[in-house]
């Protein structure tokens, strides 16, 4: 489970509970757990990412941009009983990312078709690329990838670990760069740059709060109220709620506390 979706389920509850619901929390669920405990109604809300709704769950592998996916998952979940209410203004998805002393080094690369460029002219180098093991052996993933932007990326150029081992290699400068999350607390902690995906492989992942449209029947209110709450939500704040839990190591509850007390919700 993502450290964002416990900081989103800690702000949905105490900003809720505020408004005279009672909220239970049920954690430790990862997203495939979490979608099939929402269909059989044992969880009434959870927040979900469009792009996982899209291909996991609805399997549809069309190149859609952000307001395409939302509007597509919306329609199809519906008629699973589901609703997407308002999303947040942050999409989670995948970056390739530089360590600070390669950016420094070669800042000229800003997206991926410079770092494309740059494997290419300098082939003999070697350069490594760090990946995560799930992401490197999909189709969708590597595979895709260097297709998309017609990389010179073999295998031998690329490392595989666990996902949070790519950024302890990109902090200690052990490889040219590295696939990250677009929200992650790590990112400015670790001083890495993110590239852009100016040719748009990755699929968005917007955020946003799925509810069962029978617990929505009973509490209309719940949709306005959470819109001002997921307004708030962009990808700088969430990189710094992260952050201050994977780096900084509070509690998710203060975390979403502190926020929910600067930013006071009607």
């Amino acid at each position: 489970m993502f450290t964002e979706q416990t900081i989103l389920s800690e702000l949905t509850a105490q900003y809720l509970r505020t408004k005279g619901y009672d909220v239970q929390v049920t954690g430790g669920l990862g997203s495939s757990l979490a979608r099939s405990a929402q269909e059989s109604a044992q969880l009434d809300l959870i927040w979900e990412y469009t792009g996982v709704s899209l291909v996991n769950y609805n399997h549809v592998d069309e190149k859609l941009d952000s307001e395409q996916t939302y509007a597509r998952v919306k329609e199809l979940d519906a008629k699973k009983g589901l609703v997407w209410l308002s999303p947040s203004k942050f999409s989670n998805t995948y970056a390739l990312a530089l360590p600070q002393k390669i950016a420094d080094k070669y800042p000229q690369v800003n997206t991926m078709t410079d770092l494309t460029k740059v494997l290419k002219d300098e082939a003999k180098e070697g350069h490594l690329v760090a990946l995560d093991t799930e992401f490197a052996n999909r189709s969708d993933g590597l595979l895709g990838m260097v297709k998309h932007y017609d990389m010179n990326l073999g295998r031998e150029n690329t490392r595989q670990m666990d996902a949070g081992l790519v950024y302890t290699a990109l902090r200690n400068g052990q490889v040219f760069a590295g696939l990250v999350y677009t929200t992650d607390g790590r990112l400015n902690a670790f001083k890495l740059k993110v590239l852009e995906d100016d040719k748009r492989y990755f699929p968005d992942y917007t955020a946003a709060p799925v509810i069962r449209q029978d617990y929505l029947d009973k509490h209309p209110d719940i949709a306005p109220l959470l819109k001002p709450l997921a307004d708030l939500l962009d990808t700088q704040t969430m990189i710094d709620l992260n952050a201050r839990i994977d780096v900084g190591h509070e509690s998710p509850s203060k975390v979403a506390a502190d926020f929910l007390r600067q930013h006071p919700l009607n």
